[in-house]
């Protein structure tokens, strides 16, 4: 046991020291090993199929909103930039980013957009989250004696899956992206998208 906890230690280390290595960073636990070359961020890991970043921190591919999108937020009144996942600042210079002053409407609208797109993004977490209990039960009753093959079920679930998590980060994109020309067919994309998940 000791002997197995040392050799734990030791493989950690030594991930750890080799700047080419990572662990697989799905939030369930996996302990495969994973090579960072050339993977960018869309690698999937080949014992969990987990697809993680390694371009930025956050712990699964984001396509399409880019590695900035997911951790960069700009203060609508005073353009202050800080991290949106710790809350501190993008840049150390600016330190009231609470009471900065003046455009209050525009800081008021931009703020009501970001709960919109964020709800948005929540509901599509919460929505994947839904379509994978829902695949591991299948999977549960699929494993029974004399039941008929659900894998077309299973499919499904996994289709669901994958358009959520775009559906998700699509609204990041969207976010950050208003006011570019090509967004009318970025929206129809996801509207379309979005109704057919609705539909599955």
């Amino acid at each position: 046991d000791f002997l197995l906890q040392y050799e734990k230690a030791l493989l950690r280390g030594y991930v750890e020291c080799c700047s080419n290595l990572t662990w697989c960073t799905n939030p369930q636990g996996c302990d495969q090993i994973l090579l960072k070359d050339g993977l960018g961020y869309g690698a999937a890991c080949s014992k969990c199929s987990w697809i993680s970043c390694f371009n930025c921190n956050f712990p699964e591919a984001h396509y399409p909103a880019s590695c900035s999108h997911m951790s960069h937020m700009t203060c609508a009144k005073c353009n202050h930039g800080f991290c949106w996942r710790c809350l501190k600042p993008w840049r150390p210079t600016h330190k009231d980013y609470y009471n900065c002053s003046a455009l209050v409407s525009k800081a008021a609208w931009q703020e009501k957009l970001f709960q919109d797109y964020n709800e948005r993004c929540t509901f599509h977490h919460q929505a994947r989250e839904f379509a994978t209990s829902l695949r591991n039960r299948v999977s549960s009753i699929n494993e029974m004696p004399k039941i008929r093959t659900l894998t077309f079920v299973l499919d499904a679930c996994k289709a669901l899956e994958q358009a959520r998590k775009v559906l998700a980060y699509s609204c990041v994109y969207s976010y950050y992206n208003q006011d570019t020309e090509s967004m009318d067919s970025v929206e129809q994309q996801t509207e379309s998208l979005e109704l057919h998940a609705n539909a599955l």
